[in-house]
């Protein structure tokens, strides 16, 4: 921990769990309708999220928590349309990483490595040897649900047990192996159509106060991710812009691709703002 800034060292005594499982608390109390407005629309200016493209008025959302996993306005995001290997981003964010996997390793921040296997939870993760990782950091402000990339076979889920650090620019710069510490849930599919040969993985990354890293139930069947945990799905059939997942209150997903064509696949951007459904990489 030599070398930190002050701020983190004092989140070593700081509780995440319980302070995270108390903020959630809070941020799921029913507000009054007459006070939703004023409360919730001056939350949205503090972190200045765009309240014009939500799906419902303020005073339509009963707390900060169902504000801050609201769904947006139909049409809001479109889709890029199909093309051979495409993939399109999961999430509004910034990318802050694109780069190759290299001997099962992938880069955090400023040269910090961390285990893409350790990242999945135990998940084979061989077949993302030499493939790529995307790393896109969510705000305050953003949007917080999350969709599917690609065309495809859904063939895993998982839920990771960890810790709560915050995965803002300061830890990810010093906090050693921070996805692998943090709790987290995965998503793992098989491509299909113009995807096919692509195998790819998208991971949830909680952070401080950000306890809940949500997968679909479509994915679930009636089962539920407890704990630790890994669940086999049976191909379940998705395409991009499919709900996959939600996080309460911002956090950072890693996108990994892998599989046999992934060697064709580059991206299109490395680091800025991208939107959901806006392309990220292919074949050109």
């Amino acid at each position: 921990m030599r070398g930190w800034p002050w701020s983190l060292r004092a989140l070593q005594f700081y509780p995440k769990k319980h302070g995270s499982c108390a903020i959630g608390w809070l941020a799921r109390r029913r507000i009054p309708r007459a006070l939703r407005e004023p409360l919730i629309g001056t939350f949205a200016r503090i972190f200045g999220a765009n309240v014009a493209e939500a799906d419902k008025p303020l005073d339509g959302y009963e707390s900060i928590q169902a504000f801050f996993t609201r769904r947006l306005a139909p049409g809001t995001r479109p889709q890029s349309p199909p093309s051979k290997l495409a993939l399109n981003s999961p999430v509004d964010g910034r990318l802050i990483q694109c780069a190759r996997i290299e001997k099962g390793l992938a880069i955090q921040a400023k040269g910090l490595p961390y285990r893409v296997a350790e990242l999945l939870g135990g998940v084979d993760a061989s077949r993302f040897d030499g493939g790529w990782y995307l790393t896109l950091y969510l705000a305050p402000k953003d949007y917080h649900r999350i969709h599917v990339p690609c065309w495809g076979r859904v063939i895993d889920v998982g839920r990771v047990e960890g810790e709560l650090w915050p995965v803002n620019d300061i830890s990810t710069a010093h906090v050693p192996l921070l996805y692998e510490r943090n709790r987290r849930a995965t998503w793992i599919a098989i491509g299909s159509g113009c995807d096919e040969g692509l195998d790819i993985a998208v991971v949830l990354v909680g952070a401080t106060h950000v306890g809940g890293c949500v997968i679909d139930a479509r994915w679930l069947g009636d089962r539920a991710l407890e704990g630790t945990s890994s669940l086999t799905v049976d191909g379940l059939p998705c395409a991009p812009g499919d709900d996959l997942g939600v996080f309460e209150f911002g956090s950072t997903v890693v996108l990994l691709i892998g599989g046999p064509r992934s060697a064709d696949w580059a991206p299109t951007r490395e680091g800025g703002d991208v939107k959901v459904g806006e392309r990220l990489g292919g074949t050109g």
